[in-house]
């Protein structure tokens, strides 16, 4: 019976440490997003006249910043306890903050580069649909960092609230990624209005290779939020890392070590 028993909590060990299909859509998800930067900067500079902090083209700054920061970096945080899953958990959330640090920096420089820029072409601000979506997802970005932070990094939080609070910070942050990948469609069918107009609907190379970096930012979104999704791909808790948990818990709240 023993023996059954430990072959039992082998066979799930051997599940959860060969997670399958798991490589494969992370390969496809950074290709997809890789995709992504590249079109953006290729749209950018064939049609948009390229990358510069000065006149018009300050304002190309934004959209790669955000595509970089809120898409890519910010799915590609989502995917660490995905993608590291037998490395310590405190450098997994270590790595899990510094992306999202990387991402909100990048998304500030496209942010003030497209105020100074409408500020410099005496431009209104935040009057459409998109700039609205756009502030929601960077104020969100920064309140759920600064959150998750005092939390699960900085020491403090007990363990019985971090352990009620860890499903609403999966959920927001899946949430906030959906809606930036939504904003940063948004923003690029709002471009190709301004510029284009009735040509839109003519097939012009520009809305061609736009509406192909559209379905690429969608896919990259779905690839993510499909791996987020996938119950057996969780990183599966480490045994010393559930040792330091009830160490954790006796310390915070007083309680024994519970025999289960």
């Amino acid at each position: 019976m023993r023996g059954c028993c430990h072959l039992s909590m082998e066979s799930r060990a051997s599940m959860a440490s060969s997670p399958g299909a798991l490589p494969y859509y992370v390969a496809l998800s950074q290709v997809l997003g890789l995709m992504v930067v590249a079109m953006t900067g290729a749209w950018l500079g064939l049609y948009r006249g390229g990358i510069a902090w000065e006149d018009a083209l300050q304002f190309n700054v934004h959209p790669l910043c955000m595509v970089i920061g809120l898409v890519f970096l910010q799915g590609d945080a989502l995917l660490v306890y995905r993608v590291f899953r037998n490395e310590a958990k405190r450098t997994t959330k270590v790595l899990h903050g510094l992306l999202h640090v990387f991402a909100f920096i990048i998304a500030l420089v496209g942010l003030v580069a497209v105020f100074d820029y409408h500020r410099k072409q005496g431009y209104a601000d935040l009057y459409s649909l998109h700039s609205w979506c756009g502030m929601l997802v960077f104020v969100l970005c920064f309140v759920q960092w600064l959150v998750g932070f005092s939390f699960f990094l900085f020491p403090g939080a007990s363990f019985s609230l971090r352990s009620r609070y860890r499903p609403q910070h999966v959920f927001f942050g899946a949430t906030i990624f959906l809606l930036s990948v939504g904003t940063a469609l948004l923003g690029l069918k709002e471009a190709l209005l301004f510029k284009l107009g009735s040509k839109y609907s003519t097939f012009e190379p520009e809305g061609v290779l736009a509406n192909v970096l559209g379905l690429l930012l969608a896919g990259f979104g779905v690839v993510v939020l499909y791996i987020l999704t996938r119950a057996e791909w969780k990183r599966p808790p480490q045994a010393e890392e559930q040792a330091l948990s009830m160490d954790f818990k006796t310390l915070t709240e007083g309680d024994s070590p519970s025999p289960q």
